[in-house]
């Protein structure tokens, strides 16, 4: 097997390779005119983003007048995570704020809440600890407001996906409203915004294939929503100003209804990171791959090499030729060990390695990962040795 001049790619939870079809929906919509006027060019700029909207609605099978587009998924937790919202015309008032202590950054940093927000401890194995979920917000004093209640349905590092049918009927019982980041969720298992398991989703465009700079919230319903992030001429019915990028939404909308089609291959994805494991325990025995007890995404695999830094090890890649991650790609710059491993109870000082995959990746390049962990997993038993 020849991979000279070859770069392979397993970092798919970073940003997916852009669809062809997105593409061609971005270069197609540039020139379009602004879709907020009256006239034909206006109009045809319109239908060009009420027809993206409806393919990324279809995504969790949502209603189209509930997709509310964004520069992207930490604007779409921005614009959610407030304490100020409405139903209907009246005001509506979230008094705290309940997230997971493995959240991504965009839920961690609380939004408009400040200083009014709990972490709620995760398990071991990665999901939410239900039990500490209730006690916190049996706690909750309902007379300053209402609780919101907002954590990921997969996480970013470790693929480990929440129960979010129970988290949502624990915070309905409390009176409380539910925000579900679904940014790595989405395209890759089936999501249903209608079944009543969420009131909000947080979709990102490149995460599924689209371009980047463009992400969506998708509400259960328009009646009630958080006052606007963003003001201005009241674009997507007031709820974020600014005039719609077109062409990025063309290309989320392409990238939304390929993603739907292509969530009947994540079978195969799946068998793909089965050899990915398999390749990582031959050759690292006492590898941890964590959440492997939960159900987690299809495509990745989250795991450490003992008595090797994941940086190191990720440079080692890189030099190989493989493109990974030493943690989320959000933290990328940042030294110190990931927050995701602490929360579930790991020291986690050395860091961890994310390999995540697509229905593009190959058997050759899965044998070009495990080609590149040998040589790494030599040198580590050469380091131990002369220790």
């Amino acid at each position: 097997m020849d991979m000279a001049g070859t770069r392979i790619y397993l970092d798919f939870n970073a940003t997916a390779p852009l669809r062809e079809s997105a593409r061609r929906a971005v270069i197609s919509a540039l020139d379009l005119a602004n879709p907020s006027s009256v006239h034909a060019e206006g109009r045809a700029a319109r239908q060009v983003v009420e027809n993206a909207r409806r393919e990324v609605a279809a995504l969790v099978n949502g209603q189209p007048s509930h997709v509310v587009f964004t520069s992207g998924a930490t604007e779409a937790a921005s614009m959610l995570l407030t304490p100020d919202w409405t139903m209907g015309r009246a005001p509506l008032k979230f008094s705290h704020l309940y997230v997971s202590a493995a959240d991504h950054p965009c839920i961690l940093s609380g939004g408009r809440f400040e200083q009014k927000m709990t972490k709620i401890a995760v398990q071991p194995n990665g999901r939410m600890d239900i039990d500490a979920l209730k006690n916190a917000l049996a706690a909750h004093d309902a007379s300053e407001g209402l609780p919101l209640v907002a954590t990921y349905v997969a996480n970013n590092e470790t693929g480990v996906i929440q129960p979010i049918e129970e988290i949502a009927a624990v915070a309905r019982q409390a009176g409380g409203t539910t925000v579900f980041d679904a940014v790595q969720a989405a395209g890759r298992i089936p999501l249903d915004i209608s079944a009543g398991s969420a009131d909000f989703f947080i979709i990102s465009s490149h995460k599924i294939g689209g371009p980047k700079g463009v992400g969506a919230v998708i509400g259960a319903s328009d009646l009630m929503m958080p006052r606007a992030l963003i003001k201005g001429g009241g674009q997507e019915k007031g709820h974020r100003a600014g005039t719609e990028d077109v062409a990025a939404i063309a290309g989320f909308g392409a990238a939304a209804r390929e993603a739907t089609t292509a969530m009947n291959d994540m079978h195969q994805v799946h068998e793909k990171r089965t050899r990915i494991e398999a390749a990582i325990r031959s050759l690292v025995p006492d590898t941890m791959i964590y959440g492997e007890q939960s159900p987690r995404l299809p495509n990745t695999v989250f795991f450490s090499l003992p008595g090797i830094k994941a940086e190191t090890a990720q440079i080692a890649f890189d030099l190989a030729g493989i493109a990974l991650s030493a943690g989320s790609a959000c933290s990328s710059g940042k030294v110190g060990p990931s927050h995701v491993l602490q929360a579930m109870g790991y020291g986690g000082e050395g860091g961890a390695l994310r390999v995540s995959i697509g229905p593009q990746t190959t058997d050759d390049e899965i044998e070009a990962f495990a080609a590149a962990l040998a040589k790494i997993a030599t040198r580590r038993k050469s380091a131990i040795a002369a220790a």
